[in-house]
């Protein structure tokens, strides 16, 4: 499994995996059944025992009525910060010409931050 998704796997999922089991009525077999998994895998992943796989999560959130990233991030989620977000709401406003301009020029810093990072880290893994 993917370590950044098994890190966000933590306590806080299972508690909601249990209070979203329990709020649609549904027993840990009934659960299993509807996605094609054991009572018993279910049991595990309820005490946090075993780590779902992506395909498992997906599933889970589809059966649960709820998105993959509230099953594993709960309410705080992974939300732009308030003056991103703000940020967004008027770029939707503008043209698609605009909005273009924009993407190239975010996807462009993005890019060379990751030049950066990476290829910091990649030198000095050569060393």
């Amino acid at each position: 499994m993917n370590l950044s998704i098994y890190m966000a796997l933590d306590m806080h999922f299972t508690k909601r995996l249990i209070a979203l089991r329990k709020k649609r009525n549904l027993t840990q077999k009934g659960l299993g059944e509807r996605i094609g998994l054991t009572k018993t895998q279910v049991y595990r992943y309820e005490k946090g025992t075993s780590q779902p796989t992506l395909e498992v999560i997906k599933n889970l959130a589809i059966e649960l009525r709820v998105s993959t990233d509230y099953l594993i991030f709960g309410d705080d989620g992974r939300k732009p910060d308030e003056s991103l977000n703000m940020l967004l709401q008027s770029i939707s406003q503008l043209d698609p010409d605009e909005k273009n301009v924009i993407k190239y020029m975010v996807e462009g810093i993005l890019l060379k931050h990751q030049a950066r990072v990476y290829g910091t880290a990649a030198s000095a893994d050569s060393s």
